[in-house]
């Protein structure tokens, strides 16, 4: 490869492959009709731009690092680019052919940029590899299998996006791009030693985006083994293993994707390796443990509990969430992260899964009273004595849920800010809608429970895009008689944002009664339990005044107070 190049130079007679140890692909698309940003928006727009600004200069795709093996070269840093420019081109000589054969030119781009014969010219990583060859090279597929990765999937949405996208174009679009893409420059660096190519990459800041805290310390991690490694065999055959293992951690981030960022993952393992929920910094903290004695030890070590940690989170939100209603009610609160090393230590000591729901219970209690109380309290210095003492030689829950339940119960002192009185005093003030709507969840699925034998509970994503709506509307409606009692400052200050006011509908409902009189309101008041049971506290002559709302606001509250 020559250190400058053009994307179709760079391909061009060469073999491309993603090792298996490497992220799988990772660019979002945006969904049908949706607003938001995502790359690969953002890669077909930015060379939009480029064909409209007539510029003379060719695009530029950056910088490419590569190891350079024997018959193929494997892309260091720079794979989600090279990834999302063979999807581009793919789904570009697919729409191009929809509308007349290829040219002679363009038949000669093809083989050299996508496929001569049977030589692929890119290969993305081992497990997604079939359904991006049959998918997007071939072709062969147009039904997704029926079992993915959340990167394969990733890999059809792009691919799907840039036909959608492309085949509405004139020819000329298509040939303007074909001609900007091939042409586009790039430069390359192949090395032949691995330990450079994994300092390179360390080191490497391409356009000011840093690589995650996980990337940077699986490269050190590999940079170390190549430092410290005694002899060839002993060296190669831990490279082996830290791949292995980072082959089955981003397959486990593609599992748990949306869910928990992969440096929060890295963080937590080191507060489950170190037994301290006070580990912050992780990369100085491996850095240190790197520059110490036996590192390779330490590498060898942590990617296993590493790898550990993704699988079990794969478990806990996936299979276990949807099996298990205390892990979904906890992981639907969302802001979790101070529990998750309790939660990985559960799944590490094999604890069973009522044991596990128990603890999702009381930690969700714990995390929703800290949130409302809202006191300058630090939550890690009340929960990390019990946390270090939760060990594989005493692995009992017994201790966490007492020291919880103390939080809870005791009196007075510095340890009162979350107790009970202090909770009750909270539900009675403004709550932050995320908060609110979760909490009003929770009464629902009271409601649907009360009397049914076998019932099961509603699921907080049953809910289609739930809101919050006050039930008499903060702005007073113009319209008299509207059913909402006198607007006074009592009413305004304590009665409109409170619990009693608050009710949880669907996005399309809350835009479609806004301020209308109550009455009318109420009639369309039939999708749950909760909105059903408002004509209950409704004052003589269908009047949502301040003495309806209480009487709700007292009932939410009891309820709350019994199940937190």
């Amino acid at each position: 490869m020559e250190a400058s190049s053009t994307i179709r130079n760079m391909l061009a007679n060469n073999r491309i492959v993603v090792p298996t140890y490497q992220r799988a692909y990772a660019w979002d698309t945006p969904a049908e009709g949706s607003t938001r940003v995502s790359q690969t928006a953002v890669f077909l727009s930015d060379l939009e731009a480029y064909r409209s600004s007539n510029s003379r200069s060719p695009y530029y795709f950056g910088h490419f690092l590569f190891e350079q093996t024997q018959g193929e070269y494997r892309v260091i840093d720079g794979q989600q680019r090279l990834t999302t420019i063979t999807l581009f081109l793919a789904a570009l000589f697919a729409c191009l052919q929809a509308k007349r054969a290829l040219t002679e030119d363009e038949q000669d781009c093809y083989k050299d940029m996508i496929k001569r014969e049977s030589q692929i010219r890119f290969k993305t990583v081992g497990y997604d590899n079939q359904t991006f060859v049959d998918y997007v090279i071939n072709q062969s597929r147009t039904v997704a299998p029926a079992s993915l990765t959340t990167s394969a999937q990733r890999l059809i949405n792009a691919f799907d996006f840039f036909k959608k996208k492309l085949g509405s174009q004139p020819e000329a679009f298509l040939t303007d791009m074909l001609r900007i893409v091939s042409q586009a420059s790039c430069s390359t660096h192949p090395v032949r030693d691995e330990a450079e190519a994994i300092q390179m990459f360390i080191f490497q800041n391409n356009r000011g985006k840093r690589p995650s805290n996980l990337e940077v310390v699986k490269a050190q991690f590999m940079y170390a083994i190549h430092l410290h490694s005694e002899d060839q065999e002993a060296r190669d055959n831990l490279i082996e293993e830290i791949q292995n293992r980072f082959e089955t951690i981003y397959k486990s981030i593609s599992a748990i994707d949306y869910r928990i960022n992969e440096d929060d993952v890295l963080q937590h393992t080191l507060r489950v390796h170190f037994n301290s929920l006070w580990e912050s910094g992780a990369l100085d903290r491996i850095e240190k443990m790197l520059t110490a004695e036996s590192p390779l030890e330490f590498v060898k070590d942590f990617t296993s509990s590493l790898a550990i940690s993704f699988e079990h989170l794969t478990a806990f939100f996936g299979a276990d969430e949807r099996s298990s209603f205390p892990i979904h009610s906890l992981v639907s609160l969302g802001g979790i992260g101070i529990v998750l090393p309790f939660i990985l230590k559960a799944y590490r000591f094999g604890l069973p899964l009522p044991d596990k729901n128990q603890l999702c219970v009381v930690f969700e209690s714990l995390i929703i009273r800290h949130r409302l109380i809202g006191t300058r309290a630090d939550i890690t210095s009340r929960i990390n004595d019990t946390y270090e003492a939760f060990t594989s030689d005493a692995p009992a829950i017994g201790p966490i849920l007492e020291n919880i339940e103390r939080l809870k119960t005791v009196g007075s002192g510095w340890w009162a800010y979350w107790n009970n009185e202090k909770l009750a005093e909270a539900l009675e003030w403004g709550i932050r809608h995320s908060t609110a709507r979760h909490l009003l969840w929770k009464y629902e699925v009271h409601l649907e429970g009360q009397g049914q034998r076998g019932y099961e509970p509603r699921r907080n994503d049953d809910i289609k895009r739930p809101e919050l709506e006050h039930i008499a509307p903060t702005t007073e409606p113009t319209a008299s008689p509207h059913g909402y009692g006198a607007y006074d400052e009592t009413f305004k200050s304590e009665y409109l944002n409170c619990l009693g006011n608050y009710l949880l509908v669907s996005k399309s409902h809350n835009c479609a009664v806004g301020n209308i009189p109550f009455s009318e309101k109420l009639e369309t008041y039939q999708h749950n339990f909760q909105q059903r049971e408002i004509a209950k506290f409704v004052s003589a002559g269908s009047i949502w005044d301040q003495n309806a709302i209480q009487i709700r606001h007292d009932k939410i509250v009891a309820t709350l107070m019994a199940e937190l």
